[in-house]
């Protein structure tokens, strides 16, 4: 069969002599019959290269792209907010871009003070001490917060709000099974969380609560942490970094842990990824931070100098000993997160988060003004809000995208059960005139 083969016949000898076998055949002999292929896989013949790439360009053709052919009102943990040229300019520099992960602190010190400034910046944020050197994804962080809970109080359970993000919830249900967390699923009344009474089933070892939530509605955190304080269990917020502009730090509300996705800091929508977690928490769990965690110390000759201070997973230490099992961060999205909170500082993180504040508001008050558009929830919201519409939400969603608009989100049924939600997200990028529109679309969409 044609193709590339990546060793040669002479490798193949060498490494079957050095294995003790005669045969490729003797090198997978342990293979059971009944796990074998009967027959050769059933595969059209290649094409060749030109033809596939020529292919390829044309199943590419068929997306439209935000920006050039839709406008994006579309948010649920994913944003189109604006990228600055200067944060581009300076995180694709080939000394982040060609720099992995920085395991000699002697020649990756530029890198090393780039994740402990990302590190300083989260921790402000989160209004809590400690941040780590970033994980995979929101979803990853939620994961680890609760493994974190879970390690510090010894229980299983923990009280799930429905207002996180339903990918993340579904991410945590499945890596909750192999250890046998207990997710215990916490509903929303009017788009808000409503804790259960603790008595009469088992303390949790977490609440875990977004802020703002999926549906955009400003949780109250003091009533979690209240139940909190009532039942010993640790509080998780996953927040918002932009809405941390503009809303209290989820720690002067208490929280023990924060995490969030940083896509919104700087990263394009770019098909789902790479994108970034954010993980920060309280002094006293900082042994069971996942990851990594970048520290400042001085050099042999009194220089100021950074390290990698800790680092937890099992790759690093003990087995037995380890809190994760994360393998890397995403250096370089941390970085680039670091280069646009630097670059916004406290006054423009503000400002982006009021435009959005903004916008948002007077969509809302728009979209409501239209016959059988109704509130899916009434509680504040900073950038995103859920409404009922007249009509099926995925065929509207569907119908938009002919006027050039990605319209929104069209919720499940947990969220609204007759399937005539719509999560819309407004940035600071949306004009008035975009905004409008987008209102008269809809109008149309539904009659």
């Amino acid at each position: 069969m044609p193709g590339y083969w990546p060793h040669t016949g002479d490798d193949v000898e060498a490494m079957l002599a050095f294995l003790g076998l005669g045969s490729l055949d003797d090198l997978f002999a342990a293979v059971p019959d009944s796990l074998r292929l009967a027959a050769p896989l059933d595969l059209a013949a290649g094409v060749p290269e030109p033809d596939a790439a020529a292919h390829i360009d044309d199943l590419a053709a068929a997306n439209r792209p935000v920006g050039r052919e839709l406008v994006c009102f579309a948010g649920g943990g994913a944003y189109d907010h604006y990228l600055p040229p200067v944060t581009a300019a300076l995180a694709g520099r080939s000394e982040f871009v060609t720099s992995y992960t920085p395991y000699q602190a002697e020649v990756a010190q530029g890198v090393l003070q780039a994740v402990f400034e990302f590190q300083t910046l989260l921790a402000h944020l989160a209004g809590v001490e400690i941040a780590n050197a970033s994980l995979y994804d929101g979803a990853a962080a939620v994961v680890e917060a609760v493994n974190l809970a879970v390690g510090v109080t010894g229980r299983e359970d923990v009280w799930l709000s429905r207002g996180v993000n339903p990918s993340w919830r579904q991410v945590l249900g499945t890596l909750a099974t192999g250890p046998g967390h207990r997710l215990v699923d916490v509903p929303l009344a009017g788009g808000l969380t409503r804790w259960p009474d603790a008595g009469g089933s088992p303390p949790p070892a977490a609440l875990v609560v977004g802020y703002p939530n999926y549906l955009g509605c400003i949780e109250d955190l003091a009533a979690a942490r209240a139940a909190c304080d009532e039942t010993g269990a640790l509080l998780v917020v996953a927040f918002d970094p932009i809405a941390a502009g503009v809303l209290r730090s989820p720690g002067s509300w208490g929280a023990d842990v924060v995490v969030g996705e940083g896509q919104a800091l700087g990263l394009p929508l770019a098909f789902g990824g790479p994108y970034l977690g954010l993980f920060a928490c309280r002094a006293a769990h900082v042994r069971r931070l996942p990851g990594r965690l970048v520290g400042q110390t001085v050099d042999a000759d009194g220089r100021r100098a950074y390290v990698t201070t800790l680092r937890t997973r099992e790759q690093d230490i003990r087995r037995e000993r380890a809190t994760s099992n994360v393998c890397t961060n995403q250096t370089l999205m941390a970085v680039t997160a670091a280069i646009q909170l630097g670059w916004l500082g406290p006054g423009g993180l503000a400002e982006v988060a009021m435009r959005c504040a903004q916008g948002t508001r007077y969509c809302r008050d728009a979209m409501l003004a239209l016959d059988g558009v109704e509130p899916l929830a009434d509680a504040p919201v900073v950038r995103e809000f859920a409404v009922r519409l007249p009509a099926d939400a995925a065929t509207v969603v569907d119908r938009l995208a002919d006027d050039g608009f990605l319209a929104g989100i069209a919720l499940g049924p947990e969220y609204a059960g007759n399937g005539d939600g719509l999560l819309v997200a407004v940035t600071e990028k949306r004009t008035l005139r975009e905004i409008d529109a987008l209102v008269a679309a809809v109008d149309k969409a539904v009659r």
